[in-house]
């Protein structure tokens, strides 16, 4: 593949990232720091992450893997990652879930940010997948009182 993938995520101190179609959380500080990232970018979601959206993110292109939805006003669907990927060419995406997505494509991603979330979640139903054998810290963002924003970086494996 030549286009160039990061996945994009809030995942709990227990690997949790959704509840129900929802974050588990409010961090309106995240959410910030997602859309300053991801601005002027193109976002890869599955069905139910875009299902959970209010509408198509603005100032970014909104691209949906779905077998079954039609495309609606600013999104655009595509049926298979090998479309998605060929579509993208040499530009790069955001993964921005959900768990199923960030599963399919994590052996495939150059870069993740993730916002460690400070807190447990109990009943979530969505995971990220362990993303250590793979990925390494590269930098520290922010660190605060509710979540850490980290950039991690591939391994080079010899």
């Amino acid at each position: 593949m030549s286009g160039y993938m990061k996945a994009i995520a809030a995942v709990s101190q227990n690997g949790v990232i959704g509840r129900q179609g929802d974050l588990p959380w409010r961090l309106p500080e995240d959410l910030k720091w997602f859309k300053k990232l991801t601005m002027g970018g193109i976002l890869l979601m599955g069905r139910k992450t875009w299902e959970s959206l209010p509408g198509g993110l603005p100032g970014r292109e909104n691209w949906v893997l779905s077998r079954s939805l039609e495309p609606v006003g600013g999104m655009r669907v595509f049926r298979s990652l090998e479309e998605t990927m060929r579509e993208l060419g040499d530009r790069s995406l955001f993964i921005i879930g959900g768990g199923e997505l960030y599963a399919l494509t994590l052996e495939d991603c150059q870069e993740l940010y993730l916002s460690e979330v400070h807190q447990s979640i109990a009943d979530g139903d969505a995971f990220f997948p362990n993303h250590l054998e793979w990925f390494v810290p590269a930098e520290t963002i922010r660190e605060g009182e509710d979540f850490t924003l980290r950039r991690w970086v591939r391994k080079n494996h010899s």
